[in-house]
Parts: C-alpha cells; structure tokens; sequence
C-alpha cells in the first residue's frame, strides 16, 4: 500500500478534533530521552574578493560522556553541510541519510541572498543537523560529531584527510561496474517491494508538491487583487453620500480578508510547501540508497558467478564470498531498519502536515465568513431602520 497516510485506524472512543487526532501519534524517542540538542541560526554574511557566502551559527549542547564539553558554538557555511552528507553517506551507503535543500533555489520563489531565501535555508539546515542527532546511527558519526565541535581551521584540516584519489577512483570504477551489470539477480523480494513503492511515491509526492505550487500561486494573485480593491471602495464612498457608510463598510471587510489571506499564505509557505518538498529530495535520497544496496548485492553475484566459472584459486573466491555475504546482510539489515523508521516518520510529518493545512483553512474561512455575516447583518439592521422611519406618518 503506497498511501501517504497509511497508518493505524483511529479508536471510536477518540475525540476527532484534529488536535486530538494528532496527540495520538508520536515519534519513537521523546524529548526526554534526547541527550543533543543543535540550534542553527544568525546567518552572517561574508563578502571577499572571490565570492560571497552565508554562514551559520551551530550550537550544540550535550551531556554525552564522548564530547570534551557540554556546549559548543561553531559557524558553518553551506558547503560544510554539503561535506557532511557526503561523508554520511560514504560512511552508511544504505542508511538513509537526510536532504539538504539545493545550493540554489527552485522554482524562482524567492532570490538567492534575500532574507526569504536565507531563512528558509536556515531553517532547513536546523532540521537536517536534527534529523541526525535523532538517528539511531547517524548521531554517533565521528564526522557529525567534528563538524558539530571543530573550530573553523580544524574542520578544514579534517577535511583535507580524506580518501586519496586512488581510493575515489576504485569507488567509481566499481559503482560503474555494477550500474553495467544490469539488473540484480538474486534481490530480495523486500527490496524490490520498496523499490515500487518509491516509485509510486515519487509519482505522488512531486504531483503534490506542484499542486501545492499552483495553490500558492493562485492564492498569492488573490491576494495582490484583493488589496487594490478595499482603496477602490474607499474612495468610491467619498463620492456616494447616501450609500458612504455601506461602502467603507466593505472596504473593512475586504481589508480584514486580506490580511487573513496573507496569514493563509504564510501558513503554506512555512509549513506546507516546506515539508512537501523535502520529501520530494527523500525519494531521491532513498531511490540513490536502494541503488547503492543493489551495487553491493551485485558485487556479491559477480564474485559467485566467477567461482562457478573457476577451477582454481576456490578457497580465495570462498573467503572473498563470505566477507561480501556478511557485508550484504548488514546492508540489508540496516536499510531494513532505517526504511521502518522513516516510512513511520514520513506518515506522522504527512499527517501532521495535512491535518495543520486543514485547521488553518477552517480558521481562515470561518474568520471570513464571520467578516462578512457581520457586515451583511449590519446592513440588514439598517434597512430596516430606514424602512421603520419611512412608515411613520
């Protein structure tokens, strides 16, 4: 079932306020059992002679026996983010490591360096480190943990140390090899399951991340609509003398409107949009990690395949076998692990999600209607005041 909201059905005996609905669902590890806590926030720009960048204040406090102290205070900028996804994944091919947001931003929304675009990519950010303080796995990286405590100049030190050139070429010379081999053989059916359920959530996810566009869109053109005509009825009373009282009236209430339009869609562009296309870069995220466990599945093939063909040199092929057989059952077993978790996670931020849409636009359309009900009722009073002192002799 490729449902974004499958998940256990509600009790009867539940209140189905959509608040109430939500407190029934909660992540694996609470508050109280979090022992890292990362704050990311005051950008500060930085301006030289070879480029302009942004970094990142990273706090972190923690009371884990393997940190020198309990807090520490580091600037990063977005490439140092960007070294430490590569570094997670190179360290866990088949966990399922969090997205970054694009080095540039999508879809025009907003320009590169405004204050939009830096603190959609602050917030970003704080929930990337967050999301791998929460791992299981991923919180106990040696690289989360330098690039969380290193000043500036150490960090780059460390940097500097990684896998040589011969190294990173026998990586890609064999992730080519196993992309030439074709299909994999011998895959579990498990894992050929999740493969078709991340195409089809691929499929759904992005069709709603561009419905989510569109209604942004369309209820930003609203908006920039409705502001001209609250003026426009403003200055129509001052030359309608019998009916003023009624057209300032309405300028009121589209005025009223208009700010909880913008209200509506500051709700979408902070929480929904956001949350939507993060979960379009995790269904790159987790296509890349099935490929990455389908390459070690096939390394394991093309080792048996040679030592069905071989007549010789069968003991060195057997313990080559046996060290690729255990690295293939921790592959599996880890992305088993981490699929559980995220599909979990994925179904409580949909959920929660849809559910906060939902009660912000029953709040938005109730505060409207109840603008104009007001207003209609209004008018209605004073019709029949007029209608009372008409009738009199």
């Amino acid at each position: 079932d490729t449902s974004l909201t499958e998940v256990n059905s509600f009790s009867p005996s539940v209140p189905i306020s959509p608040s109430s609905m939500i407190n029934q669902y909660k992540f694996e590890d609470g508050p109280e059992l979090r022992d890292l806590f990362i704050t990311v926030d005051d950008p500060e720009s930085h301006i030289t002679a070879i480029e302009t960048f942004i970094t990142y204040r990273v706090v972190t406090k923690t009371t884990r026996g393997e940190f020198d102290s309990s807090e520490y205070e580091v600037r990063r900028r977005y490439q140092d983010f960007l070294w430490l996804k590569s570094k997670l994944e190179e360290a866990h091919p088949t966990l399922i490591i969090p997205p970054l947001p694009e080095k540039f931003i999508m879809k025009g929304m907003v320009e590169r360096f405004s204050d939009e675009f830096i603190e959609t990519r602050r917030k970003a950010l704080h929930k990337f480190l967050n999301r791998i303080a929460d791992h299981p796995t991923l919180t106990f990286n040696e690289d989360f943990k330098i690039f969380l405590t290193a000043q500036a100049w150490e960090l780059s030190s460390h940097k500097k140390q990684g896998p040589g050139l011969l190294s990173r070429m026998g990586q890609t010379v064999r992730a080519v090899a196993s992309s030439v081999r074709g299909a994999v053989k011998n895959r579990p059916e498990m894992f050929t399951e999740m493969s078709n359920y991340m195409e089809t959530f691929s499929q759904k996810i992005n069709l709603l991340d561009k419905i989510a566009h569109r209604i942004y869109k369309e209820e930003r053109d609203y908006f920039n609509e409705m502001k001209e005509f609250g003026p426009i009825h403003t200055l129509w009373s001052a030359s309608e003398e019998d009916i003023a009282d009624s057209l300032k009236g309405l300028a009121s209430c589209i005025d009223r409107c208009c700010r909880a339009t913008e209200k509506q869609m500051a709700g979408l562009s902070e929480h929904l949009l956001p949350i939507l296309h993060e979960y379009v870069l995790y269904s790159e995220i987790l296509m890349g990690v099935l490929k990455r466990r389908d390459q070690i599945q096939g390394e394991l093939d093309s080792k048996v395949d040679a030592l069905a063909n071989k007549k010789t040199e069968k003991d060195l092929f057997s313990e080559e076998i046996g060290k690729l057989e255990d690295k293939v059952e921790r592959a599996n077993n880890a992305l088993k692990a981490d699929w559980d978790r995220w599909k979990q996670n994925m179904q409580w931020d949909m959920r929660s999600t849809f559910m906060n849409v939902a009660e912000n636009n029953l709040r938005y359309y109730e505060e409207c209607l109840a603008t104009w009900e007001s207003f209609l009722a209004s008018q209605a009073v004073d019709l029949h005041v007029d209608e009372d002192s008409e009738d009199r002799p």
